[in-house]
């Protein structure tokens, strides 16, 4: 079992030194890297502002559509 475990973590270390000369991968961590960034801003006021702007619209032409 241990032997099992030896191979599989010897596997990920090969993998792991695999993917660091991979430009390919390298781009992909620069992109994940991008993704939790643009996820952790803020969304802007006049955004939420638009959106809200528009719920209300939604919800005027539906009220029309039931009458």
């Amino acid at each position: 079992m241990t032997t099992r475990k030896n191979e599989k973590d010897r596997q990920r270390l090969e993998m792991r030194a695999s993917d660091i000369l991979d430009p390919n991968s390298q781009i992909g961590v620069k992109l994940r890297s991008l993704y939790a960034a643009v996820q952790e801003e803020a969304i802007p006021d006049r955004f939420l502002d638009l959106l809200e702007k528009l719920d209300q619209a939604e919800l005027v032409a539906s009220a029309k559509a039931v009458k």
